[in-house]
Protein backbone atom coordinates (compact mmCIF):
# COMPACT_ATOMS: atom_id res chain seq x y z
CA UNK A 1 0.00 0.00 0.00
CA UNK A 2 1.60 3.36 -0.82
CA UNK A 3 2.83 4.77 2.36
CA UNK A 4 0.82 8.29 1.75
CA UNK A 5 -2.38 6.37 1.58
CA UNK A 6 -2.00 4.77 4.94
CA UNK A 7 -0.87 7.98 6.64
CA UNK A 8 -4.10 9.39 5.49
CA UNK A 9 -6.59 6.36 6.30
CA UNK A 10 -4.91 6.63 9.89
CA UNK A 11 -5.31 10.58 10.26
CA UNK A 12 -8.86 10.44 9.29
CA UNK A 13 -9.29 7.72 11.87
CA UNK A 14 -7.85 9.73 14.36
CA UNK A 15 -9.90 12.99 13.62
CA UNK A 16 -12.50 11.00 13.70
CA UNK A 17 -12.25 9.59 17.17
CA UNK A 18 -11.53 13.26 18.25
CA UNK A 19 -14.29 14.35 16.54
CA UNK A 20 -16.14 11.67 18.69
CA UNK A 21 -14.71 12.35 21.79
CA UNK A 22 -14.92 16.26 20.96
CA UNK A 23 -11.09 16.38 22.12
CA UNK A 24 -10.21 17.71 17.97
CA UNK A 25 -8.11 21.34 18.87
CA UNK A 26 -5.66 18.96 21.73
CA UNK A 27 -5.32 16.08 19.15
CA UNK A 28 -4.28 18.51 16.55
CA UNK A 29 -2.16 20.51 19.00
CA UNK A 30 -0.93 17.35 19.98
CA UNK A 31 0.43 16.67 16.36
CA UNK A 32 1.45 19.89 15.31
CA UNK A 33 3.70 19.26 18.27
CA UNK A 34 4.88 15.51 16.84
CA UNK A 35 5.34 17.37 13.04
CA UNK A 36 7.46 19.74 14.93
CA UNK A 37 9.17 17.64 17.47
CA UNK A 38 10.15 14.91 14.68
CA UNK A 39 11.34 17.92 12.24
CA UNK A 40 14.11 19.62 14.14
CA UNK A 41 15.20 16.04 15.55
CA UNK A 42 17.43 13.91 13.60
CA UNK A 43 17.70 11.31 16.34
CA UNK A 44 14.42 11.08 16.41
CA UNK A 45 13.81 10.69 12.56
CA UNK A 46 16.68 8.05 12.80
CA UNK A 47 14.87 5.93 15.94
CA UNK A 48 11.95 6.15 13.70
CA UNK A 49 13.56 4.84 11.10
CA UNK A 50 15.73 2.10 12.38
CA UNK A 51 14.89 -1.39 12.04
CA UNK A 52 17.01 -2.37 14.40
CA UNK A 53 15.23 -0.57 17.25
CA UNK A 54 12.52 -2.60 18.11
CA UNK A 55 8.97 -1.72 18.18
CA UNK A 56 8.41 -1.62 21.83
CA UNK A 57 11.28 0.50 22.40
CA UNK A 58 10.31 3.31 19.85
CA UNK A 59 6.64 3.39 21.22
CA UNK A 60 8.44 3.38 25.49
CA UNK A 61 11.00 6.74 23.58
CA UNK A 62 7.85 8.36 21.40
CA UNK A 63 5.43 8.28 24.74
CA UNK A 64 8.35 9.68 27.00
CA UNK A 65 8.73 12.43 24.67
CA UNK A 66 5.24 13.29 24.06
CA UNK A 67 4.08 12.92 27.44
CA UNK A 68 1.41 14.71 28.54
CA UNK A 69 -0.18 14.43 24.98
CA UNK A 70 -4.17 13.62 24.98
CA UNK A 71 -5.33 9.71 24.83
CA UNK A 72 -5.83 9.71 21.66
CA UNK A 73 -2.47 10.62 20.22
CA UNK A 74 -1.05 8.55 22.72
CA UNK A 75 -3.06 5.70 21.21
CA UNK A 76 -1.90 6.61 17.72
CA UNK A 77 1.60 6.04 18.75
CA UNK A 78 0.85 2.54 20.48
CA UNK A 79 -1.13 2.03 17.27
CA UNK A 80 1.58 2.54 14.74
CA UNK A 81 4.17 0.48 16.75
CA UNK A 82 1.73 -2.66 16.75
CA UNK A 83 0.88 -2.33 12.94
CA UNK A 84 4.75 -1.84 12.61
CA UNK A 85 3.76 1.58 10.81
CA UNK A 86 5.70 3.39 13.56
CA UNK A 87 7.28 5.36 10.27
CA UNK A 88 4.94 7.02 9.62
CA UNK A 89 3.98 8.66 12.50
CA UNK A 90 5.34 12.76 10.91
CA UNK A 91 3.23 11.95 7.95
CA UNK A 92 -0.22 10.76 9.90
CA UNK A 93 0.57 13.84 11.97
CA UNK A 94 0.66 16.27 8.81
CA UNK A 95 -2.39 14.42 7.26
CA UNK A 96 -4.38 14.84 10.40
CA UNK A 97 -3.65 18.71 10.42
CA UNK A 98 -4.49 19.65 6.62
CA UNK A 99 -7.76 17.21 7.27
CA UNK A 100 -8.64 18.81 10.32
CA UNK A 101 -8.30 22.37 8.54
CA UNK A 102 -10.72 21.04 5.84
CA UNK A 103 -12.86 20.44 8.18
CA UNK A 104 -12.78 23.71 9.47
CA UNK A 105 -13.33 25.29 6.52
CA UNK A 106 -9.51 26.48 6.10
CA UNK A 107 -7.46 24.81 2.86
CA UNK A 108 -3.88 24.77 3.31
CA UNK A 109 -2.10 25.45 -0.09
CA UNK A 110 1.61 23.73 -1.16
CA UNK A 111 3.51 25.84 -2.97
CA UNK A 112 7.00 24.19 -4.03
CA UNK A 113 9.11 26.59 -5.45
CA UNK A 114 13.19 26.86 -6.35
CA UNK A 115 13.68 29.62 -3.83
CA UNK A 116 11.57 30.88 -1.48
CA UNK A 117 8.34 33.22 -2.28
CA UNK A 118 8.60 36.97 -1.53
CA UNK A 119 5.94 38.21 0.83
CA UNK A 120 4.30 40.32 -2.05
CA UNK A 121 4.11 37.42 -4.05
CA UNK A 122 2.83 35.26 -1.03
CA UNK A 123 0.14 38.06 -0.77
CA UNK A 124 -1.03 37.87 -4.30
CA UNK A 125 -1.10 34.25 -4.10
CA UNK A 126 -3.05 33.77 -0.85
CA UNK A 127 -5.84 36.78 -2.81
CA UNK A 128 -6.29 34.07 -5.80
CA UNK A 129 -6.06 31.15 -3.42
CA UNK A 130 -8.99 32.69 -1.69
CA UNK A 131 -10.78 33.41 -4.31
CA UNK A 132 -10.61 30.36 -5.43
CA UNK A 133 -11.43 28.31 -3.26
CA UNK A 134 -13.98 30.35 -1.40
CA UNK A 135 -12.35 28.92 2.25
CA UNK A 136 -8.85 30.72 3.93
CA UNK A 137 -6.30 29.31 2.55
CA UNK A 138 -2.79 29.05 4.30
CA UNK A 139 0.36 28.78 2.27
CA UNK A 140 3.10 26.47 3.25
CA UNK A 141 5.97 26.82 0.87
CA UNK A 142 8.20 23.71 -0.16
CA UNK A 143 11.52 24.47 -1.23
CA UNK A 144 13.05 22.12 -4.18
CA UNK A 145 15.52 23.20 -6.36
CA UNK A 146 15.34 20.34 -8.93
CA UNK A 147 12.01 22.02 -10.14
CA UNK A 148 14.46 25.10 -11.67
CA UNK A 149 12.04 27.50 -11.51
CA UNK A 150 8.24 28.02 -11.76
CA UNK A 151 6.09 26.49 -9.28
CA UNK A 152 3.80 23.24 -8.13
CA UNK A 153 0.37 24.35 -6.46
CA UNK A 154 -1.11 21.63 -4.71
CA UNK A 155 -4.26 22.70 -3.06
CA UNK A 156 -6.35 19.00 -1.70
CA UNK A 157 -6.78 17.03 -4.34
CA UNK A 158 -5.79 19.94 -7.16
CA UNK A 159 -2.72 20.27 -8.45
CA UNK A 160 -1.23 22.54 -11.11
CA UNK A 161 2.35 22.47 -11.91
CA UNK A 162 3.98 25.17 -13.95
CA UNK A 163 7.62 24.19 -12.93
CA UNK A 164 10.37 24.93 -15.57
CA UNK A 165 11.46 20.95 -14.93
CA UNK A 166 7.98 19.50 -15.91
CA UNK A 167 7.49 21.69 -19.10
CA UNK A 168 11.29 20.80 -20.02
CA UNK A 169 10.16 16.91 -19.63
CA UNK A 170 6.85 17.76 -21.73
CA UNK A 171 9.29 18.99 -24.55
CA UNK A 172 11.76 15.78 -24.03
CA UNK A 173 8.52 13.67 -24.68
CA UNK A 174 7.58 15.86 -27.77
CA UNK A 175 10.97 15.26 -29.29
CA UNK A 176 10.94 11.94 -28.16
CA UNK A 177 7.58 10.98 -29.61
CA UNK A 178 8.39 12.83 -32.84
CA UNK A 179 11.56 10.74 -33.78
Amino acid sequence: MNESRAAIRYAKAILNQAVQNKVTEAVEKDMRSVVQTISDSKELQELLASPVINGEMKKNALLAVFSGSNSISEGLISLLVNNKRVSLLKDVAEKFIILYEELKGQDIALVTTAVPLTSELEAKLLKQLTTITGNKVTIKNNIDESIIGGFVLRVGDLQYDASIANKLNGLKREFTNSL
